[in-house]
C-alpha cells in the first residue's frame, strides 16, 4: 500500500496552528494570560520603537484579525495586571510583562524544539516560503473584502 503526502491546504494550515496554539494556551493558562494578552504583550516588547494604544491596536490587528474593541479591551487588561504601563502616550512592557513573556519562552522551549525538532532545514525554509505566500495573498484577499 501506497501512503502519500498530503498537500498543503487551508485546512492543513488551521490544523497546524491550532495544534501548536493549544500548546501555548494551555502554558498560558498556567500563567492566567490569554492568547490575545501574550500577543499584545509580545507587540509592545518588541516593537522597534515605543508603542501608542493605537499603535499596539494596529499591530495586533494585522496579527490576529480581531476587532478594535476587543484589542483595546485586552490591553486594558494588561495595564490592570500592570504587564503594560503608561509612559506618557506610549505604553510599555513592566518587569512583570517581560518577566511574564521569558517565563512562558522557556517553558515553550521544550515543546517547541519536540514539535519542531528533526524537520530538515530545506524543508522548513520552502514552508517558510509557502506560508508566507499564503499570508501574503490571505491579507490582500480580506482587505477586498472589508474594503
Amino acid at each position: 500500500m501506497t501512503t502519500t503526502t498530503p498537500a498543503a491546504d487551508s485546512r492543513a494550515l488551521a490544523l497546524a496552528h491550532y495544534a501548536a496554539r493549544g500548546v501555548l494556551e494551555q502554558v498560558l493558562a498556567r500563567h492566567g494570560v490569554t492568547f490575545q494578552q501574550q500577543v499584545a504583550l509580545r507587540a509592545a516588547v518588541t516593537a522597534d520603537a515605543p508603542q501608542t494604544p493605537d499603535d499596539l491596536v494596529a499591530q495586533v490587528r494585522s496579527s490576529l484579525k480581531s476587532d478594535t474593541a476587543g484589542i483595546r479591551a485586552t490591553i486594558d487588561e494588561l495595564l490592570a495586571a500592570r504587564l503594560l504601563v503608561a509612559d506618557g502616550p506610549h505604553l510599555c512592557a513592566t518587569d512583570a510583562g517581560h518577566d511574564l513573556l521569558a517565563a512562558v519562552g522557556a517553558e515553550t522551549a521544550p515543546y517547541t524544539a519536540r514539535i519542531w525538532g528533526g524537520i530538515p532545514a530545506d524543508d522548513l525554509a520552502a514552508a517558510g516560503r509557502v506560508l508566507a505566500l499564503v499570508t501574503e495573498r490571505a491579507n490582500a484577499e480580506l482587505v477586498t473584502l472589508t474594503g
